[in-house]
C-alpha cells in the first residue's frame, strides 16, 4: 500500500470560507471513492467533528507548538490506509505565536511544510478583483520553500468579477483551482465560541452534500488531486492513558476531547466508557471519571436537576479521581451562573463559582507545571494545552493545581484547582511535554 499524498486548505485570515471548502472537498473526494484522511492544524475541537461527518474517518489535530516531533509523527501515522490527506488550517496560513514551542510556533504553514503538503489558499475576493492576485502572490512568496498548489477564489460576485480576478492571477503566474460564486446560504451556524457542534447542526448531512455539489460545479477536483504531495508515512507514539477504565462524559454539554488522546488510550488497551450527564446517567464503574469541555452553561438547569449523575459523581470522588476540563471544571464547582444571572448548583466537589453574566474572553496556548498529581500525571509534570472560553471566575478557593503560563511564558491566573481526588483546569490538555 502506498503512502497517502496530502494538501493543506488554508487562507490569509479567518472568515474566508475555508471550512466550507474543506467539508465540500472531503465529501466530494469521498463520493469519488477515495479514502480521505482529514486533519486540523491547530488546537480546535469543533472542526474535527465536522470533518468526521464529511469524510467518514476521524480527524486529528496537528499542533507544532504543543506537540513534539514524535507525537506529530504518531498522529500523522493515523492516515495509514488513506489515499489522500486533507488538512484544514487555522486563522491565516502563517499565523502562530511569538515564542517557539515543542516543534514550532503553531502555524498552518509549519504543519504543511513538515508533512510536505502543498497549500490550497482560499481567498475572499469580496471588495477586490485583480488585487486578490497580489494577496495570493505575497502568500506564495513569503515562504518560497513552502509548496503551493494554487488558489480557490471565494465570494465572486459575477462573471465580470471572475474575469478580472483570473486576469490578475494569470499575470501573477498563479494557478486558479476554483472560483466560488457568492452565496449567502453556505455559512455554518455559529455561537460565541465559533461554529456550533456537529451534533447540534439541524441537517448536517444535507449541508455537507450541498457543499460537495457546490465544489463540483466550481472547482477543478482533478487538478486538486493532481497537486497533492507527501512523504513517507512516519511512525510515532500517541499519548498513554491516565487509567485503565475511563468513564467519559459525552453529550451536547461535554464533547470537547482531542481525538488523538482517545485513539492513544484505546491503542494502549484502555476502556473508554461514555455516559451522558444530560440524560442523568451516573458514571459507570471506572478508575477515572473525566468531564471534558463543552457548553454546560447552555444546559445548566438540566445538569443541576440531574441528581443521578451528580450523586454518582460524588460517590466516585470519595475514593477515585475525577477530572474536569473547562466546561467540565465548571460542572465540578459549587455554582454556575448563566448569562441571565440565574444561579445553578453544580456538583460541589470544588468550591469554584463561575459566571457567564458578564463575559470575559480567554484564548491562547497554555503551559502548566503541575503542583499536585492529576489523573496519571505526577507532580512536576508539564502539560501543554489550549484555553478558549468566556467564563468569569467569581470564586476559586481550592488549592491551585498548577502554575500556568501562556505561550510566551507570562503567568495566567486560571491555575485550576484540586481538592482530594478532584481536579480541574480551564485549559484543554493536548500533550505532555517531554
Amino acid at each position: 500500500m502506498t503512502d497517502p499524498v496530502g494538501l493543506m486548505v488554508s487562507a490569509p485570515a479567518s472568515g474566508t470560507g475555508k471550512t466550507t471548502v474543506m467539508l465540500g472537498l472531503l465529501r466530494a473526494l469521498r463520493e469519488d471513492g477515495m479514502a480521505v484522511q482529514p486533519f486540523k492544524s491547530g488546537p480546535d475541537y469543533i472542526d474535527p467533528a465536522f470533518h468526521l461527518a464529511a469524510a467518514g474517518r476521524a480527524s486529528f489535530n496537528l499542533d507544532t507548538w504543543a506537540m513534539d516531533g514524535a507525537l506529530l509523527d504518531g498522529i500523522a501515522a493515523q492516515s495509514a490506509g488513506a489515499e489522500i490527506c486533507v488538512a484544514e488550517g487555522s486563522m491565516g496560513l502563517y499565523d502562530g505565536v511569538a515564542t517557539q514551542g515543542q516543534a514550532g510556533f503553531g502555524s498552518s504553514a509549519e504543519t504543511a511544510r513538515r508533512m510536505g503538503w502543498p497549500v490550497v489558499l482560499v481567498i475572499d475576493a469580496g471588495g477586490q478583483a485583480q488585487s486578490a492576485a497580489a494577496t495570493a502572490l505575497g502568500f506564495q512568496a513569503y515562504a518560497p520553500d513552502l509548496p503551493f498548489a494554487g488558489v480557490i477564489v471565494n465570494r465572486v460576485a459575477s462573471p465580470r468579477h471572475e474575469r478580472l480576478i483570473r486576469r490578475g492571477m494569470d499575470a501573477a503566474g498563479l494557478t486558479v483551482l476554483g472560483v466560488l460564486p457568492r452565496r449567502g446560504d453556505l455559512a455554518l451556524p455559529e455561537r460565541h465560541l465559533g461554529l456550533i457542534q456537529a451534533v447540534e447542526h439541524p441537517d448536517l448531512e444535507a449541508a455537507i452534500a450541498g457543499y460537495a455539489a457546490f465544489l463540483r460545479e466550481n472547482v477543478d477536483l482533478d487538478a486538486i488531486r493532481a497537486a497533492a504531495r507527501g512523504g513517507a508515512l512516519p511512525s510515532g507514539a500517541l499519548p498513554k492513558p491516565p487509567a485503565q477504565r475511563i468513564a467519559l462524559a459525552r453529550d451536547a454539554a461535554f464533547s470537547f476531547t482531542y481525538p488523538h488522546l482517545l485513539e492513544g488510550w484505546r491503542a494502549a488497551g484502555a476502556e473508554i466508557l461514555p455516559f451522558s450527564p444530560l440524560a442523568d446517567e451516573a458514571p459507570p464503574e471506572a478508575d477515572l471519571v473525566w468531564l471534558p469541555g463543552g457548553y454546560p452553561e447552555l444546559h445548566a438547569g438540566r445538569l443541576a436537576a440531574a441528581t443521578t449523575f451528580l450523586d454518582g459523581l460524588r460517590a466516585h470522588a470519595q475514593t477515585k479521581p475525577v477530572h474536569g476540563e473547562c466546561g467540565g471544571y465548571m460542572a465540578l464547582g459549587e455554582v454556575l451562573i448563566d448569562k441571565s444571572g440565574a444561579r445553578h448548583a453544580m456538583a460541589g466537589l470544588l468550591g469554584l463559582v463561575t459566571s457567564f453574566e458578564k463575559r470575559k474572553f480567554h484564548l491562547g496556548y497554555r503551559r502548566a507545571v503541575l503542583q499536585a498529581g492529576m489523573m496519571g500525571f505526577a507532580p512536576g509534570a508539564v502539560l501543554r494545552g489550549h484555553e478558549f472560553h468566556y467564563t468569569v471566575v467569581v470564586e476559586e478557593p481550592d488549592a491551585p493545581l498548577a502554575k500556568v503560563s501562556d505561550a510566551d511564558g507570562n503567568p495566567v491566573p486560571e491555575t485550576g484547582s484540586i481538592r482530594g481526588n478532584v481536579t480541574g483546569t480551564f485549559f484543554h490538555m493536548i500533550a505532555e511535554e517531554g
